[in-house]
């Protein structure tokens, strides 16, 4: 668990990929001698903060989001949200400003209004996120950022066993989108890429538990070609890889810009359920994990 140890203490909200970004290019360049393939990486301007490994011959791209949510400092001790975060007074806040490192807690008031409580003012515009923390124990994950750092994790973990694919860092997911568009322009326009899988972490329902697979999901807010969505799923099938069917008609991922794409590109979204969403306190169940990176490691040697 020490490289998902490292991926919780990265602070990356939207608009500072770029730090999860050198780290998983260090990480890779450390690490891929002992991958079955050593992939192409690509970043730099023409991708601003976003990262693409290629290995092989590509058919399918994984895309992984980097971003998570947080707040942004507004005027004087206020708050403003960065994408849907929990909120409850007393949570433990980190960030930094030209002043120095920054710990806080954060402040709800009666009409929902966030503020955040700290001996002096932190400068306006700066990034705050939750205290980095990972507690291991009793078949669980729990803490901050599971969304997406385990998504993250599990693209990693398949790099090591794949030949042929293509694995995307991507960002803005939980601040509206926006990367999207221009990757998926590039992998249609220089590998002909026609499938994508979303590696996110998914919501414990009524329907969804934890500890009884990696979830599949069928349909969010925006609903998948059904042709290939049968595919995967005769193939996870065959897999006998522990697995569960998600139904949902809201919420979304990387999958909705691809779905909104000029581009013939199928996706769809597979990862581990968590509870506690959104919070410091994010769970999930090992196995879940561990399924969920079983799962990609077969589809993308099968698709």
């Amino acid at each position: 668990m020490k490289l998902l140890e490292q991926l919780i203490d990265i602070p990356s909200p939207s608009g500072s990929e770029y730090l999860m970004r050198d780290f998983i290019t260090q990480y890779v360049r450390k690490h891929s001698d002992s991958w079955k393939v050593q992939p192409k990486i690509l970043s730099g301007d023409f991708l601003q903060d976003n990262l693409i490994l290629v290995f092989g011959e590509p058919r399918t791209a994984i895309f992984a989001h980097m971003d998570t949510i947080g707040f942004t400092v507004r005027y004087h001790d206020q708050l403003v949200p960065i994408g849907g975060p929990d909120v409850e007074n007393g949570y433990e806040l980190v960030g930094r400003d030209s002043k120095g490192l920054i710990q806080c807690t954060l402040r709800v008031d009666d009409e929902g209004q966030l503020f955040y409580d700290f001996p002096r003012a932190i400068e306006t515009g700066t990034t705050l996120t939750w205290k980095p923390a990972l507690k291991v124990g009793e078949g669980f994950l729990e803490g901050p950022y599971m969304d997406n750092r385990l998504g993250i994790y599990n693209a990693l973990k398949v790099a090591e066993h794949l030949t042929d694919g293509v694995i995307v860092f991507s960002s803005f997911e939980e601040h509206g989108g926006g990367s999207v568009p221009i990757l998926i322009k590039y992998l249609a326009e220089n590998y002909s890429i026609k499938q994508c899988l979303i590696s996110d972490i998914t919501w414990v329902t009524e329907g969804v538990q934890h500890e009884s697979g990696v979830a599949i999901s069928m349909r969010d807010r925006n609903i998948p070609r059904r042709k290939f969505l049968d595919r995967v799923l005769e193939l996870a099938a065959e897999s006998g890889i522990a697995h569960q069917l998600e139904v949902e008609g809201g919420g979304s991922s990387d999958g909705r810009e691809i779905h909104h794409s000029p581009y013939p590109i199928d996706w769809l979204f597979i990862g581990a359920p968590e509870d506690n969403v959104h919070s410091p306190h994010e769970r999930v169940a090992i196995k879940d994990l561990t399924a969920m990176i079983a799962m990609y490691i077969y589809l993308m040697e099968k698709l």
